[in-house]
């Protein structure tokens, strides 16, 4: 295990071990950092769309000249 995964099991067991109401501050004080908020969000969407189909991006970008969106 790699140093930076060992940190981070042991930092997982100290926050799993917490009374929850305390679970719920950290996560509070987490979320209100702005750009740590995003990044979840879009760790989010990332993980919700993943199993969608793709296409390059020269394709998206011919459709929205289609469109007169570009």
């Amino acid at each position: 295990m790699a140093k930076t995964e060992a940190i981070s099991e042991v930092f997982w067991q100290a926050f799993q071990s917490l009374p929850a109401a305390e679970r719920r501050a950290i996560i509070d004080r987490l979320l209100q950092d702005q750009r740590f908020r995003e990044d979840l969000l879009d760790i989010s969407v990332i993980l919700e769309r993943r199993g969608e189909p793709s296409r390059a991006y020269e394709d998206f970008a011919d459709e929205l000249k289609r469109e007169g969106r570009l």
